[in-house]
């Protein structure tokens, strides 16, 4: 659809222009910090940042009738660089030209809506938002899509050049770094270290294809953050996991979504993701926060953090009801089946107290809560998802326990409707469905197969059959039909099907 054919006070505000000013603004000491260099922690005092626009006149100079209205029109646009989470432009890279855009296709991933089995197992109404449908098939693209396109500003003003771009990973922020970073060879190059023998085979190979460097060490992810932030602080490199405060505000492109999805009205709805390293619930309640404040919703939902007892640091934070005694204590992670989400240690722990913080004080009640779910519900509530239409990861289901645990604990309403976040495609995560279904987890996983939830294929072939065809010797004439019909029938017997 061509500009012209849009209502006459849109016209001008579907294109957005590259106006803004931002800065780094450190979350401890305050200071601000010019954004032509890339940064991770405050220069001063260490901590990790967040991007600020120093023109917040340019959003409230329109009204939230009028941006709901510039949101819901560019969807009709067929501008690759608007067609993902750049449509929020102003909101996320308000000084990125959109010629230094890098859009794959990700963004604006579904939200389905679950069975009314599922809904009534879990307790409420539900929407799985299937963050697996992004191109690397996981939630980290939107992130990616934001760092990767303020990087490729800097080199097209010849603030950066011969990048290097790294990360630490469990598996889905390395295969979403390799995917935009190879999109933008010779320019930028890169590089993932991964825990040795802690990522899916599936993930793995996903970096190695897109042709990054791959350096497996020993421990776990906490130990390969310790690695990139060494190397970020010593070397010409562009550190690319949550610290990076990019990474943020891609990320918060889910929430906008949300809204717009639920034609922005936000009242009595509730957004679960799992923890992780903390950075996609910091986006997600500073995407919240910033559409509330610009009056383009009226309500903020409830969010629900969700960890799993074998990696739980936020949720022992907030068991301290007294916000003065709250002390944040790093924990050794054990096994867990949700690996995005084995983090003991999480890089954007100050982002979300600065946030929840915030959340409340709009929200006018406590607004954000963090539960805590076992293994064993993990996998059996990502199971069950999965076998209701669904194609939820192990964080997914994570998410989905999360909800029913918030459910039972009465922070969720019955007559409330829930956004479930699946952050990766189910495939990424099969060994685990494997090891369930053939009850070969390790005894620290302390996972145990429900019965009704295991699932094995059968192989027929009857034992008065002996004739059945090869690659090498296809059946024919008599021998054809006789195989056929015994194992039509063989099969009807085990489904117990009943002749015309």
């Amino acid at each position: 659809m061509k500009i012209e054919h849009f209502p006459s006070h849109i016209q001008a505000h579907l294109i957005p222009d590259a106006k803004g000013e931002m800065v780094y603004s450190c979350l401890a000491c305050q200071s601000e910090f010019g954004i032509s260099r890339l940064l991770y922690v405050c220069p001063e005092c260490g901590s990790v940042l967040l991007l600020t626009d120093k023109r917040p006149e340019r959003i409230s100079a329109v009204d939230g009738k009028t941006w709901r209205e510039i949101f819901d029109y560019r969807r009709m646009l067929n501008m690759p660089a608007l067609k993902g989470i750049y449509r929020y432009h102003e909101f996320i890279g308000p000084v990125v030209p959109l010629d230094s855009v890098v859009y794959l296709g990700e963004g604006h991933t579904p939200m389905i809506e679950a069975n009314r089995f599922l809904q009534e197992k879990a307790g409420v109404r539900f929407y799985y938002k299937n963050d697996g449908q992004n191109p690397s098939a996981s939630f980290k693209d939107r992130g990616m899509a934001s760092a990767l396109s303020y990087i490729r500003y800097l080199i097209q003003t010849g603030m950066a050049k011969d990048v290097l771009a790294i990360c630490a990973s469990t598996g889905d922020t390395s295969a979403a770094a390799a995917l935009y970073a190879s999109y933008l060879q010779p320019d930028i190059k890169s590089a993932v270290i991964l825990p040795s023998k802690k990522v899916t085979p599936q993930q793995l190979a996903q970096p190695l294809g897109s042709g990054a460097r791959v350096f497996e060490i020993p421990g776990v992810f906490d130990d390969c953050m310790k690695v990139v932030e060494d190397l970020s602080t010593r070397y010409q490199v562009a550190l690319l996991n949550s610290k990076n405060a990019w990474r943020i505000l891609g990320q918060e492109s889910y929430s906008y979504e949300i809204a717009q999805d639920f034609e922005y009205d936000l009242e009595g709805k509730v957004v679960v993701v799992p923890i992780g390293n903390a950075g996609n619930i910091t986006a997600v309640m500073s995407g919240f926060i910033k559409f509330f404040e610009a009056g383009i919703i009226d309500a903020l939902p409830t969010v629900i953090g969700v960890q799993s007892s074998h990696a739980n640091p936020v949720y022992r934070y907030y068991l301290e009801p007294d916000a003065s005694k709250r002390t944040f204590v790093p924990v050794a992670v054990k096994p867990s089946v949700a690996q995005a989400a084995m983090i003991g240690n999480p890089v954007s722990m100050p982002r979300v107290i600065d946030r929840v913080e915030r959340y409340n004080a709009l929200s006018g009640r406590k607004n954000v809560f963090v539960v805590e779910v076992t293994e064993q519900e993990i996998m059996d509530w990502e199971l069950l998802a999965n076998r209701n239409g669904h194609i939820a990861c192990t964080q997914g289901g994570e998410s989905l326990a999360g909800l029913v645990k918030a459910v039972n604990q009465g922070l969720v309403p019955k007559d409330a409707t829930a956004i479930v976040d699946s952050t990766a495609h189910a495939l990424k995560f099969a060994g685990f469905q494997d090891m369930y279904f053939e009850n070969s987890f390790p005894a620290e996983f302390e996972v145990v197969p429900d019965a009704s939830l295991v699932n094995h294929p059968v192989f027929v072939h009857p034992e008065d059959l002996d004739t059945v065809p090869t690659a090498e010797k296809p059946l024919s004439g008599e021998d054809l039909n006789r195989y056929v019909s015994r194992i039509a029938t063989e099969i009807a017997g085990l489904l117990n099907l009943e002749k015309q």
